[in-house]
Order: structure tokens, then C-alpha cells, then sequence
């Protein structure tokens, strides 16, 4: 069994403005970095062997920040990357509704399908936790891509909670199923 600290990287502008981020490659702002250092101080008595990332800068430089203060490796891993939303990105809610009328959901825009997220995040999370059976890793990743694959993960435990920024969440591979002991934490912020 591996245990997983899922991380949601730290806030960005974007977030801020609540602006659709998908692959766009938006930096932490200087809170989002405040986040990611209280994270630090917070996993630095903790046991985690690797850290591993999505290759998005919000959460690479999240990353950094959590390896560089627990001296822990950091590994890329492109699967972790938030799902792609196609022509959205970068538009907030009313934004959309000026452009594709209330029911631009509906509409084919390009936006990555739940299934797809679901299946490369399931599959991304089994092969770290195989890789790394009884150990402890971090992944540092985004917030839709980590509430949908958990969702179905844990999907005998109510999650709907939506991770905050630098949330953690512990967890744990197994058979027959995945458990969390630990959801949406943020105690370090405050």
C-alpha cells in the first residue's frame, strides 16, 4: 500500500478572477506562494519520499517550494496536468454566457470529457502507487483533475467538497479499494 499527499497547487490571478486556467500555463501570484511556503513549513516534519508533479507552472513552482524546503525530489509527470478546456480557458462564467449563451455547456467548445480526466488520472495515480508501494509520495496537481479522479476513486465516501488551494488530502491505495484519511486540510493557512 502507498500513500499519496494530493496537493492542489497554490493560487494564481486566475483563480482570483475566476477564469477557466485548463492548460494554460498561469503562475502562482504572491499569495499562492505564501500558500506553498506555509505547505513547507507544515510537510517538513513529515515523511514523504518523492514529490511528484504536473508539468503546469502553478504546480511545478508549488512543487519546488514543497521539495526545496524537505530537500525531497521532485519528479514531472505530464498525466497530472488540469484537464484541457479547450476554447474556455482564460473566460469566466459571464464571459462565456456573453459569448455562447447559457447553454455554452452544451456546446462541443473542446473542452476534455470527465471520462477522459477520470481514466488518465485513475491510471496515472495506480502507477505511482505501485511504483512506490509502501512509501509515501506528494502530487501536486489541479483542482477539476483531482476532485474528478478522487471522486471516482472514493466514490463510497461523500467528497464534494471542492479542494482549496494548497489543500492536502492523504491516500491510500489498496485492495480492493482506495480510502482517504484525510480530505481537503488547510490547517497551514491558518
Amino acid at each position: 500500500m502507498a500513500t499519496l499527499g494530493i496537493i492542489r497547487h497554490g493560487v494564481t490571478d486566475w483563480n482570483d478572477q475566476y477564469r477557466t486556467q485548463g492548460h494554460t500555463d498561469i503562475p502562482l501570484n504572491a499569495e499562492g506562494r505564501r500558500q506553498a511556503h506555509l505547505l513547507a513549513d507544515r510537510i517538513r516534519s513529515e515523511q514523504w519520499q518523492y514529490i511528484y508533479s504536473s508539468d503546469l507552472s502553478r504546480a511545478l513552482e508549488t512543487a519546488s517550494i514543497l521539495g526545496e524546503a524537505s530537500s525531497i525530489e521532485i519528479r514531472v509527470d505530464e498525466r497530472l496536468r488540469e484537464m484541457d478546456c479547450g476554447q474556455i480557458e482564460g473566460t469566466t462564467e459571464q464571459e462565456r454566457v456573453n459569448r455562447w449563451g447559457y447553454g455554452w455547456s452544451k456546446l462541443d467548445l473542446g473542452i476534455e470529457s470527465h471520462e477522459s480526466i477520470v481514466k488518465r488520472g485513475r491510471q496515472c495515480l495506480a502507477d505511482l502507487a505501485n511504483r512506490h508501494a509502501g512509501e509515501n509520495i506528494l502530487v501536486v496537481s489541479h483542482g477539476a483533475f483531482l476532485s474528478l479522479t478522487m471522486k471516482r476513486l472514493l466514490s463510497h465516501i461523500d467528497i464534494r467538497e471542492n479542494l482549496s488551494n494548497t489543500s492536502v488530502t492523504h491516500l491510500h491505495s489498496g485492495t480492493p479499494r482506495w480510502d482517504c484519511s484525510l480530505y481537503n486540510c488547510t490547517k497551514h493557512l491558518t
